[in-house]
């Protein structure tokens, strides 16, 4: 089956690698493509873009199965409310909401079928599957959860990060997390330290550390190039697309 994609966001970072993956896929064809900086023969990998502005309109009138959002929190709302109003399956791996606008997403999967992710590497899920597993095997040790990203992103912690961390709580007895430190503050029992670095054009790398008993494990993963996230974006849109109306995860296409 070969579905017909449509892409916000087609001159970001994301994007841009969404578009150039599909363009060399068989089972995928763009269909739409917009972007709020989008002009007169602006186009990316021999796809032409579109206003984001004329997305309700077009998401009706080309009739992708599915669309994939990598843009901004409040942008990323307002295309799933039109996806939803046109019965269009939407993936997106936007992050930063806050929980309004997450109530907004949930509405929308109502409607339609909607995966929300905040990382679509293959490794991130292996990432979150196993390190539950490790904090329930060390109780007591301690957590320190470091990010880095490039000088541009705008949310911090990640949203790799904060599922990291959820999975994290959720699997050991934490008291809090502790964002940074400065000047005396020494570790308390319980807190899960959280840091986020911001340099360079530096893709994504999210590392796990827990200490004690004069022992340490490191969790890492390092992703080397945006093509990852696209790929998996991609595959999530291909399973999504004839799916039942409902809220989906990555995890969910990783396990079929």
């Amino acid at each position: 089956m070969t579905i017909r994609l449509g892409v916000t966001g087609g001159t970001g970072r994301m994007g841009r690698e969404v578009l150039a993956a599909a363009s060399e896929r068989e089972d995928c064809e763009v269909v739409l493509a917009v972007s709020r900086s989008a002009d007169d023969g602006n186009s990316v990998a021999n796809v032409d873009l579109e206003p984001a502005d004329e997305f309700e309109t077009l998401v009706v009138d080309r009739e992708p199965n599915v669309v994939i959002d990598f843009t901004g929190p409040e942008s990323a709302v307002e295309y799933a409310a039109a996806c939803a109003d046109a019965g269009v399956a939407l993936v997106t791996g936007t992050t930063g909401f806050d929980e309004d606008q997450l109530e907004r997403l949930q509405a929308a999967s109502g409607e339609i079928p909607l995966l929300h992710a905040p990382n679509f590497a293959r490794g991130v899920q292996a990432l979150v599957n196993v390190v539950g597993r490790a904090i329930q095997n060390l109780p007591g040790y301690d957590v320190e959860v470091v990010e880095t990203h490039h000088n541009q992103k705008r949310d911090a912690p990640s949203g790799t990060a904060n599922r990291l961390l959820e999975e994290i709580e959720a699997n050991g007895d934490f008291t809090g997390r502790t964002h940074g430190r400065e000047g005396e503050a020494p570790r308390e029992a319980g807190e899960i330290g959280v840091h986020a670095l911001r340099a360079g054009n530096v893709t994504g790398e999210h590392e796990i550390v827990i200490a004690d008993n004069h022992e340490e494990l490191r969790l890492t993963h390092r992703a080397e190039d945006r093509g990852v996230f696209a790929a998996g974006a991609l595959d999530a849109a291909v399973w999504l697309a004839d799916r039942d109306p409902g809220s989906y995860e990555f995890a969910d296409v990783i396990a079929e």
